[in-house]
């Protein structure tokens, strides 16, 4: 792997570290919704462009879910954060997980949004086709977005997303990230993590919902955690920014309370599910 020093930006100046990973579909655009309403007197957030989009869209590479982890190792270095969180969407959600097995000493919470899990998301047929042929075909990926927000947003912003995808990716890295993030499985290598982990998942969402997080997150991490939007899909950053960010950022802030005394891990494994 070359080194590579990942396009981003920091927004706040708070003590509590946090990475912000986008998804297949968008660079760290992917995060504007929330920008405005973020705590930047807690946190400091670092919204990067993954190998292949946006700032990094000519960027060449592997476009693995393991060598993002290890360009985020070395943004934090540059940036001198010796510790730090990682929110993760989608795909970025399998480069949060893999991060449990590069550098699990730094990482103090991870928070995947729709994370894809460290399972990956094995795809056969009429799927498998639809998903390959989305680098190049317009209409695919309009699909695709539309299936996974339950068939219920407009069209003007089916359109958007769309739009924004084809712009801020490389079509070459878009489908080469389709067979790292879909296809490799690196379980063994984090299940049992002790670092505490959240997965909020969209009611809406038929492709990585709540269930499989059952299935997945919750039985791997000792320390997991499950949070539910009812009226989100597969992007909660654009369809409720406001109830991703309370989510996600209560579940950081109880970091600092975990240094003045330590949570019964074994009640708190499925706090923040719904029964």
């Amino acid at each position: 792997m070359t080194s590579f020093p990942l396009p981003h930006e920091v927004h706040g100046d708070g003590a509590h570290k946090v990475f912000a990973v986008h998804g297949w579909f968008a660079d760290r655009s992917a995060y504007a919704a929330v920008l405005p309403d973020l705590d930047r007197t807690s946190f400091s957030y670092a919204l990067v462009d993954l190998r292949g989009y946006g700032e990094a869209r000519d960027a060449t590479g592997a476009y693995t879910t393991a060598e993002a982890a290890v360009d985020l190792v070395e943004l934090a270095d540059r940036l001198g954060w010796e510790r730090f969180s990682v929110i993760g969407h989608s795909m970025g959600g399998a480069v949060a997980q893999r991060l449990l097995a590069v550098a699990p000493h730094r990482v103090r919470r991870i928070a995947g949004v729709s994370p894809v899990p460290a399972s990956g998301m094995p795809l056969a047929g009429e799927q498998a086709a639809l998903f390959a042929d989305a680098a190049h075909r317009t209409e695919n990926r309009r699909a695709i977005i539309d299936v996974t927000t339950g068939g219920r947003r407009p069209a003007a912003w089916l359109d958007r997303m769309v739009g924004r995808s084809l712009e801020r990716s490389d079509p070459k890295a878009f489908r080469a990230w389709l067979d790292s993030w879909a296809g490799e499985d690196f379980t063994a290598d984090v299940v049992g993590s002790e670092v505490p982990a959240l997965a909020v998942a969209g009611a809406l969402d038929p492709a990585l919902s709540p269930e499989v997080m059952r299935q997945t997150w919750m039985t791997w991490y000792p320390r997991a955690r499950l949070a539910v939007l009812s009226g989100a899909g597969h992007y909660a950053m654009d369809e409720t920014p406001l109830e991703l960010i309370r989510t996600v950022e209560d579940f950081l802030r109880e970091d600092a309370a975990e240094g003045a005394e330590e949570p019964d891990r074994a009640a708190g494994a499925h706090a923040g599910e719904p029964a």
